[in-house]
């Protein structure tokens, strides 16, 4: 047995479930009854399965060099075992060093997010196949983290009670003028209007979403109440400001460098007064740039292009820096985690069907995603927070349910009356 084979097999021996590899000449390594098995057609893959080099190993499967056989939870607990290091840590150096490479990131932040770029990442990802999303979403297509607010709840009910608590916690009224940030399939958008009776916006950079809610408006008769439309968020219109604001895992798009613009944008469509919630995933470390051991570059190559990650107390603080004020903050983490363990499950249950919808490449590549930003959730080397703010407008109320220039309560009781 070659040295490498050697490590390889310690590797194996060690892991928490019971796995095998199979050479490209056929030999096997590992367990003799395996739970997952892992076959090669590449020597080379064995060193990167030896370093640990997760996002290389799921390239290689993505580009069919590597098959698999066993559950994405099997599979996921062996990637995290193999990991030689804490991938929060990856690429998030002090110092002289950590200073250049922050200012190296935010250039080349500013030149991966300009309105072209924008919009051909997000049709990359949000234009595969609008079928193919439908087979592991909710039927309402909510495309972000649910909220479990009772354990037994099933995904569709979690994402409708997800729906309601941001509302709520804006404190939709009927008649007030709200925009969605990103609306996806309309699922909010949608909510707010028939259940808050709100004059509802949404803009989105997908042609899928935009055709896709455009015939629910005009099948459920809303064409007076709600408006969708293909436009950059940069380019609304500021003369006629919103009441309240959503943006839902929408932010992960703008990129570090425009954060501040970002802002300055919501704070600039939202009256005095008004609220804006954030809803988003962020970094779990506080300086990493993304996930180490190749995780982070093997979503931005086939998942998300162009997508960055920030850790909360720099959102809070570009939040701030632009006017708004920050009121409320929640991390619904482990919500998104069993969110994503049941897209994941949605997935495999219809592997087949999904083959008809969209490329073998696509279906690995979220096979691999999914669990794997499950897995990621669990272990809270990601996050995700809800951050309500409100713009204050100088007015120093004195009413016992209105907060000092804003319409903010001053308690949280409200949220779930």
């Amino acid at each position: 047995m070659s040295a490498l084979n050697a490590i390889v097999t310690s590797k194996l021996s060690a892991l928490p479930v019971p796995a095998a590899l199979v050479l490209p000449g056929g030999q096997r390594l590992g367990h003799a009854q395996p739970r997952l098995t892992l076959s090669v057609r590449d020597h080379r893959l064995l060193a990167q399965l030896a370093g640990g080099e997760i996002g290389r190993l799921a390239e290689a499967y993505v580009e069919g060099r590597l098959e698999l056989d066993g559950s994405m939870r099997d599979l996921m607990a062996t990637a995290a075992a193999l990991l030689p290091a804490d991938p929060r840590h990856h690429g998030a150096p002090r110092g002289v060093l950590g200073w250049w490479q922050g200012l190296m990131r935010h250039g080349k932040s500013l030149a991966r997010h300009t309105r072209e770029r924008d919009a051909q990442q997000i049709q990359f990802h949000y234009d595969v196949s609008d079928e193919f999303y439908a087979l592991w979403l909710d039927p309402r297509r909510v495309y972000s983290c649910a909220y479990f607010a009772d354990a037994g709840m099933t995904l569709a009910q979690a994402q409708e009670a997800k729906l309601d608590h941001i509302c709520r916690k804006l404190m939709l009224q009927p008649g007030d003028r709200f925009l969605d940030i990103g609306a996806g399939w309309g699922a909010l958008l949608l909510w707010a209007a028939e259940h808050y009776g709100v004059q509802a916006h949404g803009v989105t950079l997908s042609k899928n979403q935009h055709a896709y809610v455009n015939r629910l408006i005009a099948e459920k008769g809303l064409q007076g109440r709600v408006r969708m439309e293909l436009r950059d968020y940069r380019e609304i219109p500021e003369d006629a400001p919103y009441d309240r604001i959503a943006s839902v895992g929408m932010f992960e798009h703008v990129g570090l460098a425009q954060l501040p613009g970002y802002f300055e944008k919501i704070r600039r469509l939202l009256r005095p007064g008004g609220m804006v919630m954030n809803h988003g995933i962020t970094a779990g470390g506080v300086r990493n740039a993304q996930l180490g051991a190749g995780m982070g570059d093997f979503i931005d190559r086939y998942i998300f292009p162009g997508g960055e990650l920030v850790h909360v107390s720099r959102v809070l603080q570009a939040m701030g820096e632009s006017g708004l004020e920050g009121v409320d903050v929640e991390n619904l983490r482990p919500h998104y985690a069993r969110t994503l363990w049941a897209w994941s499950d949605a997935l495999e249950a219809h592997l087949p069907r999904a083959r008809q919808f969209t490329r073998e490449s696509v279906v690995r590549a979220y096979r691999l995603y999914l669990a794997g930003c499950a897995m990621s959730f669990e272990q809270g080397w990601i996050s995700l927070h809800q951050m309500l703010a409100s713009r204050p407008d100088g007015q120093l109320a004195t009413g016992t349910m209105r907060g000092a220039q804003s319409a903010y309560p001053f308690n949280r009781g409200y949220m779930y009356r």
